[in-house]
């Protein structure tokens, strides 16, 4: 069946047939006549939460909205045992990885100045999958604690002493612009790679983006910083502003449609008005690399959802409006950029990881979540759903 597939596969705009040697790709031919399968690289996911996911069942919030998952979330942490974070973090990176992942960045909540159990398990598992999938951990520390004078040093050694990366949680924090100031200081000290959630509501105020953007250019962090969210870009007055202020600061911003359109003007007893998702067309237009995300999967702010980045994606074109054929570097080649990883690339020579998604074009291989796809690895096929 996947020879057949081979033969005419959709790529770049074209009908070929993939020839598959050696673990690499070796040939590419033009072909007559329509596709049977659109082709991309292996996905990469640039924002989730493995130390949290599949808990949906045994914490929901109380309250609506953001505050009312991280309340639920905080109190589900009295069950983070080792064991049981070694499961959960192990069925997601399964999850991943069934689905077509080849790396995946996750952040790890860092609320106390001790290092969390979760950073150690995670550092595990990445071990424990290298080779299959390369995880990153990113420290998901609050700004009021990562910024803190006598605290945010001794996590940013650590950070750098895991080879990992520095974030943390801004949104509209007291002396916001001095403790970034802070954080960037102590990125700059250790050589760290940043990625903050930024503002994740949907208030004007919330301009925390715009502080990140200027301080990316005083420092010369040009591809080296990461923001999620920034939802409030999808109602401020000013937002063209800020956007062109990120594209000239080398600001890279990941879009979370799942968690964000789940939580974004979410009152109880009445229907939304906001979709509270970032403009990616007009960022993306004004040179701002744009990438997507699962971000949270079962769990208190999202409890649907999987570690699958082709489904993200087909959400994201749904509500944004986007065309896939164009989008389809945003799971795949900008996050994997965004990230420091190799880019992937399907070539003549290139190693033959990729995904086949049964359907003539990009239309039909996303008009449902169970058309058939298939993950090849050094030119291996399994079909979705099994982690071999």
């Amino acid at each position: 069946m996947t020879s057949d597939l081979l033969s005419a596969v959709w790529l770049n705009g074209a009908v070929v047939s993939v020839t598959c040697a050696g673990g690499r790709i070796a040939r590419l031919d033009p072909v007559a006549g329509p596709a049977r399968a659109v082709m991309m690289p292996l996905a990469t996911d640039p924002h989730v939460h493995l130390d949290k996911c599949f808990t949906a069942h045994r914490c929901r919030a109380a309250k609506p909205g953001l505050f009312g998952a991280i309340e639920a979330m905080q109190s589900d942490k009295a069950l983070w045992t080792e064991a049981d974070l070694r499961a959960r973090i192990t069925r997601g990176l399964a999850e991943g990885y069934a689905h077509g992942v080849a790396a995946l960045r996750s952040h790890v909540d860092w609320g106390e100045p001790a290092v969390p159990l979760a950073w150690s398990v995670m550092a595990e598992a990445a071990a424990d999958w290298a080779g299959r999938v390369t995880l990153q951990r990113a420290a998901l520390v609050s700004l009021d604690l990562l910024g803190d004078v006598d605290h945010g040093p001794a996590i940013a050694a650590r950070v750098a002493a895991d080879g990992a990366v520095l974030g943390c949680f801004v949104y509209r924090n007291a002396d916001l612009a001095a403790k970034l100031a802070r954080v960037f200081r102590l990125a700059a000290d250790h050589g760290l790679w940043l990625d903050f959630h930024v503002d994740e509501g949907l208030e004007p105020e919330a301009t925390g983006f715009d502080d990140i953007a200027r301080l990316t250019l005083l420092h010369g962090m040009a591809g080296r910083v990461l923001c999620g969210h920034a939802c409030s870009l999808a109602i401020r007055p000013d937002a063209a502003q800020a956007i062109d202020l990120a594209a000239k600061a080398g600001l890279a911003l990941t879009i979370l449609p799942t968690t964000n359109l789940h939580l974004q003007d979410m009152t109880a007893g009445r229907s939304p008005r906001l979709r509270g998702l970032a403009p990616a067309q007009e960022l993306r237009a004004a040179g701002v690399p744009v990438l997507f995300g699962a971000d949270n999967v079962r769990d208190a702010f999202y409890p649907y959802g999987s570690h699958d980045p082709v489904e993200v994606l087909r959400l994201a074109c749904l509500t944004l409006h986007l065309s896939p054929d164009d989008w389809l570097d945003a799971i795949t080649t900008a996050p994997a950029q965004a990230m420091g990883l190799p880019v992937p690339r399907l070539a003549v020579g290139a190693p033959a990881d990729f995904i086949l998604i049964e359907g003539a074009d990009w239309t039909e291989a996303l008009s449902s979540p169970r058309t058939p796809r298939h993950v090849f690895r050094a030119g291996a096929a399994h079909l979705q759903g099994h982690a071999a």
